[in-house]
């Protein structure tokens, strides 16, 4: 799967968004390596803790379906700015995939490509013994 059939698999998914409070709709679509593809799209809630990102949606759903090898995601948002992953999902991103994931982050304009290590440089991982 190219780049651009994942990112319209993620302006796709941000379709079923509920994003009543913020009104920023984001989907995510995750490539597998065997070539499937999970969607999510972020879903907010009242208690915004418990608001869950598009991106978290689509790999804990990989994960749930048995996945555990990623080859690239794509990240969609509403609007002009482009939407990179929190922190949070950069975390959960780092537990996953290797720093030279590719992340293409896309608003209505177009896209930037970015690797995991990029945009969480010096991550903390489990084990790590580099403190």
């Amino acid at each position: 799967m190219n780049p651009n059939e994942l990112i319209e698999a993620a302006f796709q998914a941000l379709e079923h968004a509920h994003a009543p409070y913020s009104e920023y709709r984001v989907g995510a679509a995750l490539l597998c390596a065997d070539g499937t593809v999970f969607k999510g799209c972020n879903v907010e809630n009242a208690s915004y803790g418990l608001t869950n990102c598009a991106e978290r949606t689509a790999i804990f759903s990989a994960i749930a379906a048995g996945q555990r090898e990623f080859a690239a995601m794509a990240i969609a948002a509403s609007g002009d700015s482009t939407p990179y992953p929190c922190g949070a999902c950069r975390q959960v991103m780092v537990e996953f995939f290797q720093q030279d994931f590719p992340v293409y982050v896309a608003r209505s304009d177009g896209h930037d490509t970015i690797t995991l290590g990029k945009l969480l440089p010096n991550s903390f991982k489990f084990g790590d013994t580099d403190a």
